[in-house]
């Protein structure tokens, strides 16, 4: 149990930034990985008992002070820089969260480690893919949309609308497509600097003209509903031979 709810400066000047983990008393599991400096990781406590919002985090929180127990804090890393911390933070959020090593995710965080999608957990073949992809072929009698994820796919630059949860949803919505486009469409793939990097059976689709986060746009968007098929053939496809035009963000491809 955590005996004291504040660092001194000695303290504080000794941690720079640092990684920390938030663990439930009751059953010694981590919950929360987080990134800071200063008094950082007392500060959700704090927020559990001070602010009325509403998350994972805090819920569980609120409900370990309400047994009358405190969260246990843990300093897994300190005396970094911010660009290390960032990088310690997201190695930790990716082993936690990663689907073939945990069968329940534990974490409370909303937002994915620092490049996650881009640069974290990967078994041998997939990085070769990457790295060293073939070109895509298309299976006969399949239209495929190709959607850009260059302002979305490394979430630490996207701003606004572009800020997404994962990878599902950055390559499902908003997309500016005519009308009767999603009728023919049969997968939506993702692509980042020319190569796909998610793959969506589209199952059905609407349109909006708001975004989650409050962005309006003057027309109606697509946004898909399907199912992530992460052994799809034309996973980690390189597809120069079917660039986006000047500025563009989707492309049809027809076999």
């Amino acid at each position: 149990m955590s005996v004291i709810n504040t660092f001194d400066q000695r303290t504080i000047e000794a941690l720079a930034y640092y990684v920390y983990a938030l663990v439930d008393p009751r059953d010694n599991k981590i919950f929360y990985i987080g990134k800071g400096k200063g008094n950082r990781v007392f500060q959700h406590a704090k927020d559990a008992l001070n602010e009325e919002d509403e998350s994972l985090k805090l819920d569980k929180i609120r409900s370990i002070l309400q047994e009358g127990k405190q969260v246990n804090l843990y300093i897994l890393r300190h005396n970094l820089t911010e660009d290390v911390a960032y990088i310690v933070e997201s190695t930790l959020i990716d082993l936690l969260t990663y689907s073939k090593f945990n069968k329940i995710n534990q974490l409370t965080n909303i937002v994915a480690g620092h490049h996650q999608w881009d640069e974290g957990i990967k078994d041998v073949d997939e990085i070769n893919a990457i790295y060293n992809c073939s070109k895509i072929n298309i299976n006969h009698g399949e239209t495929l949309l190709l959607v850009s994820l260059n302002r979305s796919f490394n979430q630490a630059k996207a701003n606004g609308v572009y800020r997404r949860l994962d990878i599902y949803e950055a390559t499902r919505k908003y997309w500016k497509i005519s009308k009767n486009a999603p009728h023919e469409v049969k997968y939506v793939l993702g692509v980042y600097k020319g190569v796909v990097r998610s793959v969506i059976e589209v199952n059905s689709w609407h349109w909006t003209t708001v975004a989650e986060d409050g962005t309006t746009f003057d027309k109606e968007r697509c946004v898909f509903e399907g199912k992530l098929i992460e052994d799809s053939p034309y996973l980690n496809k390189d597809i120069s031979d079917y660039p986006f035009g000047s500025g563009g963000a989707v492309r049809y491809i027809r076999s």
